[in-house]
């Protein structure tokens, strides 16, 4: 118990100051490590509250894949903050007015137990079975079994948007050279070659 209590302080402590190191740190790229640095140590948060799958979520899809890309678009990108940060002074008002929607939220979530006391405690339908499987485990036999209709629409609509993405991003270049299939089926011998008879020797054709 006092183990899991130090290691408990230990990963909150450290994803706090990196968090607030990432909205300090003046270098994008550090602002990106201290971002991974913070996401790894929730997971460790995750892992002493028994939510593994959430932990293997966090480190795999955040850290393996968003930061990581967002860090190679930072460093190939060379953006030049200086300039974005420009107008930041324009953009204060409205950013003041989300922040306080936003810390007014918070505020209610935090008073939750005085609006409504019972809303946090109620109680859930248990997962048969919990103590003989684990958390993954258990997630994947409802996710697959029950829910498996609205996973694969889920996947089919985040298949869509992916392909959506691309075809509305993807501009043709007027000086690439590209195939066209129909014009090379619909090819015959009289279109496919030219016969020249009349080359005088030692001279090459002019195109």
């Amino acid at each position: 118990m006092i183990l899991t209590a130090i290691f408990f302080y230990l990963f909150a402590t450290v994803t706090i100051g990196a968090a607030f190191m990432v909205i300090t740190a003046r270098n994008p790229v550090h602002a990106v490590l201290f971002l991974i640095l913070a996401f790894v140590n929730s997971a460790g948060l995750f892992m002493l509250a028994g939510a593994e799958f959430l932990a293997f979520i966090l480190i795999v899809v955040y850290v393996g894949a968003v930061a990581v890309l967002f860090l190679f678009v930072v460093m190939m990108l060379d953006v030049d903050f200086a300039e974005l940060r420009s107008g930041f002074l324009d953009y204060l008002p409205v950013g003041g007015v989300v922040g306080l929607i936003v810390l007014a939220e918070l505020l209610l979530v935090l008073g939750s137990w005085v609006v409504a006391p019972g809303a946090i405690g109620d109680p859930v339908q248990p997962i048969p079975d919990m103590d003989q499987v684990s958390n993954v485990e258990a997630l994947g036999n409802i996710l697959y079994t029950r829910y498996v209709f609205f996973f694969q629409i889920a996947g089919m609509i985040l298949l869509v948007a992916m392909v959506g993405a691309i075809v509305l991003t993807l501009h043709h270049k007027d000086k690439a050279l590209r195939q066209n299939i129909g014009d090379q089926v619909a090819r015959t011998p009289a279109t496919a070659i030219e016969v020249v008879s009349d080359v005088e020797p030692g001279k090459g054709l002019k195109g």
